[in-house]
């Protein structure tokens, strides 16, 4: 492993354009919930069944309860040493992209800016109406809320299943698939698409791809260094080395 690891700094230090993939096991090492699995569920409801326009179209109280519950878990989570890696080696690449599936906005909170929210922000709140958007930390007293400015409902400002990744987001993220010397993945179980493809696409043009997860997943045999552990102590080795 001592030569991998050494092998993937050297990518990392000497190349000048660089991806970061970013995903929820990134930010469980920081507490935040992944609400998948056992322990999932929330007043007997499934979360994931939440997470739709038709959930908020039926019932937006109950859509907005949930999301509101869990702002307040995430509010209390900081950033780890993951993060700050990420954003640190940000700032050493001219050249450089985050791309996160993750909503919590701890990247932000860890420095990073260069970076393609898939999954959208829950701290950003759009208005259904007129499309206003704002960021909004603190609890709404009455849901669900409704916008100052023409009182139509708000919603979260995340991508509900069923919905399009925002295009800006994608169409930047693509661009850099086709030119980064460099991509690492983290965190992430690499089934959900378009994310999932991102190895291949980087692989197929003999670019360097880095994998750091807890488990074997899908695109470990495509990574050219593939590392098992948790991503808050094996990026700022890979990283800050």
């Amino acid at each position: 492993m001592d030569a991998d690891l050494n092998a993937a700094r050297r990518a990392v230090r000497d190349c000048r354009s660089m991806c970061v993939l970013t995903g929820a096991g990134v930010s469980a090492e920081s507490g935040v919930p992944t609400f998948r699995g056992p322990g999932g569920m929330w007043k007997n409801r499934d979360p994931m069944s939440l997470a739709t326009p038709e959930a908020f179209e039926e019932d937006p109280k109950t859509v907005w309860e949930w999301y509101q519950w869990r702002r307040g878990l995430i509010r209390k989570c900081s950033p780890n040493a993951g993060h700050a890696a990420i954003a640190r080696i940000e700032r050493e690449k001219e050249d450089f992209l985050l791309v996160t599936q993750n909503v919590d906005g701890l990247h932000r909170l860890a420095g990073s800016k260069k970076m393609a929210e898939f999954h959208g922000n829950i701290w950003i709140v759009r208005c259904t109406g007129c499309g206003r958007e704002e960021e909004v930390r603190d609890d709404f007293p009455v849901l669900p809320p409704r916008c100052p400015s023409c009182e139509a409902l708000l919603r979260p400002g995340v991508v509900w299943f069923g919905e399009q990744i925002p295009s800006a987001a994608l169409s930047e993220s693509l661009a850099m698939l086709e030119r980064c010397d460099v991509l690492l993945i983290a965190g992430t179980s690499s089934v959900v698409q378009p994310s999932a493809s991102f190895a291949y696409a980087v692989a197929r043009r003999r670019g360097t791809v880095i994998e750091v997860n807890l488990e074997e997943t899908p695109i470990s045999d495509v990574a050219r260094y593939s590392f098992r552990g948790r991503t808050g102590e094996l990026l700022p080795a890979i990283l800050c080395a």
